[in-house]
Order: C-alpha cells, then sequence, then structure tokens
C-alpha cells in the first residue's frame, strides 16, 4: 500500500531497474498485468502495477469529481515520487492508456516514454464528449448510460461474476469471429448485460483463477470505477489549456483489428495520422492480428515483445527512438 495524494493505493511490484507504471482499464485491476511482470522484470525493469483509485484493493473516494483525469494523472505523479524515483515509463491499457499519456502531456519531465494499449492519444476534440456521442447515437452509447447515477452501478454489482465474464468475452476477439465490431450501444430501459452473451467456455486466455481475482477486486462495487466515466466532460473541461497539444515524450501505439474502440467515431481516422501528428511516435501503430480489446491479455506474447523492445531502447539510447533520454539522466 502506498500513500499518494490523500490516497491510498495498491499496488504490485517484481524486479529491479527503471521504473515502469502499468495502468488497467475498466473493468479490470492489477492483475490484467500479470503475465507482463516477468517478461519485463527480466528486461531488466522494476514494474509496478496499482489499482487505481476507484478499484480493487485502493481507496474509492465518494465524491464523483474525485475522479477527474487530474486526480489521476496525479497519483501516477505520486506514486513515481513515493517509489523514490524521479521518472519512469508509463504504460497504460483502455482507462489506463489516456491516464499514461496525460501523464507524458503534462508531465513530460517526468516521463522516459509512454505506451498505449486500445486507446490512442488524446486530441481534445470541438465539444464535450457525451455531447459528441449523443448527437449521434441518442441516449444509446454506453457512456452515457454509465452518466445515469446508480443505475450502471446497480445492473453490474447484483452478479459481479457473470458481469465480468460477459464484459470480458464480449469485448474479446473471440466474440467476433467474423471480424464485425459493433458500436457498444445500450438499451437504456434493459440495460448492457442483456445483450451480451455469457459464454459457456473461457477464452484460451481468460482463466477461472483469473475470473477469480477479478471478481475479488469488484467486491466493493463499481461505482469508484464508473465514476471515472462521469468525469469526461469535466476532463474536457479541464484539459482546454492543452487544446491541440501533442504528446512529445517516445511513445508506443498497440491496438487490436478487432477492439471496439479503434471503431469509435473517428479514431481510424486518427490512427491513421498518428505518425504525422506524434513527434515522439516510435515506428507506425501497431495493429494485432485477430485481437480483441484486452490487448495484453489477449496477446500477451506480442505486447511483451513490443514493450521490451521500446522499452530497452529508450532506456539504452537507441537511434530511432524520437526524444530519448537515459533512465536516470
Amino acid at each position: 500500500m502506498v500513500d499518494v495524494n490523500g490516497v491510498r493505493l495498491h499496488i504490485a511490484e517484481q524486479g529491479e531497474g527503471p521504473l515502469v507504471v502499468l495502468l488497467h482499464g475498466f473493468p479490470e485491476s492489477w492483475h490484467s498485468w500479470h503475465r507482463q511482470f516477468g517478461p519485463l522484470a527480466d528486461a531488466g525493469f522494476r514494474v509496478v502495477a496499482p489499482d487505481q483509485r476507484g478499484y480493487g484493493g485502493s481507496d474509492h473516494p465518494d465524491d464523483v469529481d474525485a475522479y477527474t483525469i487530474l486526480h489521476l494523472v496525479g497519483d501516477v505523479v505520486g506514486l513515481i515520487k513515493e517509489l523514490g524515483e524521479e521518472k519512469a515509463y508509463v504504460v497504460g491499457h483502455d482507462w489506463g492508456a489516456p491516464v499514461a499519456w496525460h501523464t507524458a502531456l503534462l508531465r513530460p519531465d517526468m516521463v522516459l516514454g509512454v505506451a498505449g494499449l486500445s486507446v490512442p492519444p488524446p486530441f481534445r476534440g470541438p465539444q464535450r464528449p457525451l455531447a459528441m456521442m449523443e448527437e449521434r447515437f441518442g441516449d444509446r452509447f454506453y457512456w452515457t448510460y454509465f452518466n445515469r447515477p446508480g443505475v450502471a452501478d446497480a445492473e453490474f454489482a447484483r452478479d459481479t461474476r457473470t458481469t465480468l465474464r460477459k464484459f470480458l468475452y464480449s469485448a474479446s476477439a473471440a466474440a467476433s469471429p467474423s471480424g464485425e465490431i459493433m458500436q457498444p450501444l445500450v438499451d437504456p430501459e434493459r440495460g448492457w448485460l442483456a445483450f451480451m452473451e455469457d459464454p459457456e467456455v473461457l477464452p484460451e486466455w481468460l482463466t477461472e483463477d483469473d475470473l477469480d481475482a477479478l471478481t475479488e477486486s469488484f467486491s466493493g462495487g463499481f461505482t469508484g470505477a464508473l465514476n471515472w466515466y462521469r468525469n469526461l466532460d469535466r476532463n474536457w473541461d479541464l484539459t482546454a489549456a492543452w487544446d491541440n497539444a501533442v504528446v512529445t515524450r517516445p511513445s508506443l501505439y498497440l491496438y487490436g483489428d478487432r477492439d471496439l474502440v479503434p471503431a469509435f467515431p473517428g479514431a481510424r481516422e486518427l490512427i491513421d495520422v498518428l505518425p504525422d501528428l506524434m513527434p515522439g511516435l516510435w515506428r507506425k501503430p501497431i495493429e494485432l492480428s485477430g485481437c480483441g480489446h484486452w490487448t495484453q491479455q489477449e496477446r500477451p506474447d506480442e505486447v511483451n515483445a513490443a514493450l521490451v523492445e521500446f522499452l530497452t531502447a529508450c532506456r539504452e539510447g537507441v537511434d530511432g527512438v524520437p526524444g530519448t533520454e537515459r533512465a536516470g539522466s
């Protein structure tokens, strides 16, 4: 347990060397990175994965406005300092990716390199996110559903294990063997889970032990995690000063070709032009064929290889890594 900015964060840790902070997404925990710990530690890195605020063994503040992007970045900054470091590599998946990208955007002095899985780097749109999606999908986009106080919280908590099993399966490549990706739309009256398949057999990458660990981490409910979504518009307001700003630190982006996030409106177009927009981008975005949303869990070998190569190149100052700064310098 680590005290950071008035909250206590539960962390898992392995290895010695330059610090790598791994940031999970929704609905997950530090455990989503358990296949990355060994390979990164063996490559000479100190790997730390927190349960982010509102998740697992970490504190769950009551106030909705305690989950803004500034709080989340502040937790990463505070964690790096509490671990006795001045700088770190930051890697995030799903919601953890915006936290990682924004940490590099807001505190480039503390970020040696940044990698995002699934969610591309932040480019602040011309209008608030909820309004943008409501214009396209009415009240059916899942962000809107999550912003109804207490509604998704209650639906997901009725049977936590079933909720998580459906989520993990439905957003994986196993649920879309044809490669067709559906927008995450919800019937506001029936909820989201009613339309999710409950698999009889788990995908190969997901074990019952994995599901046990994740279910235990949500024993306190889903409200803290859902509060992240309830700050989407507030985050847009708070980041006005960084409109049109870009991440300049050495960066890596990976995504699955069957992931629903790159299929969001405008996301694929952004991915296509990232090499022109991101001065620190290392190579082109890496697309993993046949991979769904749970990138580092569905395709751990490819993700581990890409992360080890990128982080090692940053650490050793290899040519071709823009803006490289050696760890400890």
